[in-house]
């Protein structure tokens, strides 16, 4: 097929190994794609931790994957919202497309039409290391030897980013964004071996921190779960292929078959041959994933850890009403997350559950000074009160986290002012108390709340009744953990490597850039390689 003006297809094996600056081939037409982002404003959900990203692969020879995966990336967007991309690869040639704002925004009819093959992965974005630009979306492709050409996708953030891209600048790579994927891409791209089990080993022991991975090659799908097994990463049948997904949520979506979650330290290769696994020998018995996928980031409908989460959630709220019992009329969840923690602390007190508030899934980016009276309308956007449900009630209201506390203290004022007789908060999970560093925006001690102020200072700021958080121990049960085998560091503190206690997410950005090296330039929405 002739390409259209503007794009360049070139077949894989007649790539030259040079370098990547040689190999790869922009078009020369502006950049499609690039439609107003619409995820809700940062001071609107500033209570809510953000999630780094979603991933999905699909190895499924006569489907149509790229309409598989765009999909897949729809029962992913919670996990990320900043940006999206899809590539595929058909045995000789490689199609990518990446476009900031969400997936529905992101690709076109036209855009899924051109990303042919039999191999597709894609991705959802939110940032954590790396500014939210187009050079920084996913996937990211990567030269090695020998013509190898790789696409990758990444979950997760790598605290070793820094000196690893110093690194392989000086085996030659030449870096486009300022993410850590690109680094983890890099890498992969050029590590020692001839195998994925060689090449993926080598990787595990240079690369620290958290990143679930799909990689693409021009006949395999590759995916990788960190040691520590911090993000989730699953598998399942779909068709005579086969998929991968940050969540089983997704695989479902599609209509796969849920197999089984990656094991920590595993590395799966999907080809003609069927599906290859191998366990890099040093990962570790005790592992780590982050528990806030139970409470929050992971959707209800997900199995991790072999638990469907909803199950798990429920658990939650029923822990906290043991720990933090109050008499009361009603049980409210703010929707949508602390639903099923308010089920189970209704059903424990034996207090009737209500929709007390009503959210609206659709509110966009709105350009406005985030003045005081400006956020107060936000929240009225967001959430609104259902008066004949609470009016003269006593309430309990469940919420999944509190990071910041100024979104809570909104939803008090317009539970009160809708006629609530008391409201009493109660969290599902313990104070944040530190920083994440594996994938999660919440990057300094000053904007968590609870590092700064004690339970009863943070209950008068929002003005509720009372306030009850979850124990340490009461989420490590409601998720059957055993001490160490996940990652509460934002709890507790201690987390299961060494990290420093602030990092910067635009560590890349502000870098001082060898004069080499060649200005970044936004590549067009869609490339043949």
């Amino acid at each position: 097929m002739k390409p259209r003006r503007g794009y360049h297809r070139v077949a894989l094996s007649d790539v030259d190994p040079g370098p990547p600056q040689v190999r790869r081939r922009h078009g020369s037409s502006a950049p499609q794609g690039q439609l107003p982002q619409t995820s809700r404003p940062n001071w609107l959900d500033s209570d809510r931790p953000r999630e780094a990203c979603g991933v999905v692969g699909v190895y499924a020879p006569g489907d149509d994957v790229a309409n598989v995966a765009y999909f897949g990336l729809f029962a992913l967007q919670h996990r990320g919202q900043e940006s999206a991309g899809i590539a595929t690869a058909d045995g000789r040639n490689m199609v990518l497309h990446t476009a900031m704002g969400l997936v529905a925004q992101a690709f076109r009819g036209e855009d899924l039409d051109r990303l042919t093959g039999h191999i597709a992965i894609g991705h959802t974005r939110y940032s954590t290391t790396g500014a939210p630009k187009r050079s920084n979306a996913q996937p990211i492709i990567a030269y090695g030897e020998n013509g190898l050409t790789i696409a990758l996708g990444h979950n997760g953030n790598v605290i070793n980013a820094g000196p690893l891209r110093t690194e392989m600048e000086e085996w030659g790579a030449t870096f486009t964004g300022t993410s850590d994927t690109e680094v983890i891409a890099e890498m992969y791209a050029k590590a020692p071996g001839t195998t994925w089990e060689e090449r993926s080993a080598y990787c595990m022991r240079r690369l620290k921190g958290a990143y679930s991975l799909t990689i693409m090659t021009k006949d395999q799908l590759i995916g990788v779960r960190d040691p520590l097994g911090i993000r989730p990463l699953c598998i399942g049948k779909f068709g005579d292929g086969y998929i991968l997904a940050s969540e089983s949520c997704a695989i479902d979506h599609v209509g796969g078959e849920f197999i089984r979650e990656i094991e920590p330290g595993e590395t799966v290769v999907i080809d003609e041959n069927g599906v290859g696994s191998f366990m890099w020998s040093s990962a570790r018995d005790a592992h780590a994933m982050c528990i806030f996928e139970h409470i929050y980031f992971a959707r209800p409908d997900s199995i991790l850890n072999g638990n469907l989460n909803q199950a798990t959630r429920a658990e939650m709220g029923a822990r906290l009403a043991r720990e933090h019992p109050v008499e009361a009329d009603m049980v409210i969840g703010v929707p949508d997350s602390a639903i099923p923690h308010a089920v189970g602390y209704a059903n424990e007190i034996g207090v009737p559950y209500g929709e007390g508030l009503v959210r609206n899934r659709y509110v966009g980016r709105t350009f406005i000074q985030p003045s005081q009276r400006m956020r107060d309308i936000g929240v009225g956007m967001k959430f609104n009160a259902l008066p004949e449900v609470i009016r003269g009630k006593r309430l309990v209201v469940v919420e999944d986290s509190i990071v910041r506390g100024t979104t809570k203290s909104r939803v008090v004022k317009l539970l009160r002012n809708a006629g609530a007789a008391e409201i009493h908060v109660r969290i599902a999970s313990p104070p944040i108390i530190s920083t994440c560093h594996f994938g999660v925006d919440m990057a300094s001690i000053d904007e968590l709340i609870a590092a700064r102020k004690t339970v009863d200072e943070i209950r008068d700021l929002i003005g509720a009744d009372s306030l009850g958080y979850l124990s340490v121990d009461g989420l490590r049960n409601a998720v059957q953990a055993e001490a160490g085998t996940f990652c509460s560091g934002c709890f507790t503190g201690k987390y299961p490597i060494p990290v420093q206690l602030e990092m910067n997410k635009m560590e890349f950005e502000e870098a001082p850039r060898p004069t080499t090296r060649p200005a970044r330039t936004e590549p067009p929405a869609t490339l043949w390689i």
